[in-house]
C-alpha cells in the first residue's frame, strides 16, 4: 500500500467512495477544489492502482481539522485508516501543525476505537451534528509537539 497526496486523478474515486460511505457526501467539485486550497492536505492510500481509502484535512494557524476519513469495504480491518491518520499527522507536523481535531458519530464504535488507539481524547460533543440519521458528534483532539 502506498500513501500519497491527493491529485486530480484521485478525485472521482474519492467522490465515489464518499458517496458509498456517508449519508451527506461531498460533491466531486468540492473535493477537487481542495487541491487549490493552500490550507488543505488530503492523502490517499492506493494498492495496485486501486483507491483503498483517503483522509482530508484543513489547517489554520497550526490547528488542523480532519474533514473525512473513508476506507473501501474490501480494505477495512487491514490498517488502512490507521496508516492514513498516522501519515496525515506526520505531514501536518512537518507543516507546523500541533494538533488535529475531528468529529465522529457517537455510534461509530470502530472509528472511536481507532482514534482512542491513536491517542485522541474527547474534548466536546456537538448535539445533532450529523443528519441521516440525526446523531450527536463527539469532538476528538490529539496534540503533539513539533
Amino acid at each position: 500500500m502506498r500513501i500519497e497526496r491527493m491529485s486530480l486523478h484521485h478525485v472521482a474515486a474519492i467522490a465515489e467512495l464518499d458517496s458509498a460511505c456517508f449519508s451527506d457526501p461531498w460533491a466531486e467539485q468540492s473535493i477537487a477544489s481542495e487541491l487549490e486550497n493552500p490550507l488543505s492536505l488530503w492523502l490517499v492510500a492506493e494498492e495496485n492502482g486501486v483507491l483503498a481509502g483517503y483522509v482530508g484535512s484543513q489547517t489554520v494557524l497550526g490547528e488542523s481539522d480532519m474533514m473525512n476519513l473513508a476506507v473501501q469495504p474490501a480494505y477495512r480491518r487491514r490498517g488502512v485508516a490507521q496508516a492514513l491518520v498516522e501519515a496525515l499527522i506526520a505531514q501536518l507536523g512537518e507543516r507546523g501543525s500541533h494538533c488535529l481535531s475531528l468529529e465522529v458519530r457517537v455510534t461509530n464504535a470502530p472509528a472511536r476505537a481507532l482514534y482512542e488507539k491513536l491517542g485522541f481524547s474527547q474534548v466536546g460533543r456537538r448535539k445533532n451534528y450529523y443528519r441521516h440519521p440525526m446523531e450527536d458528534g463527539l469532538i476528538l483532539r490529539k496534540e503533539w509537539e513539533n
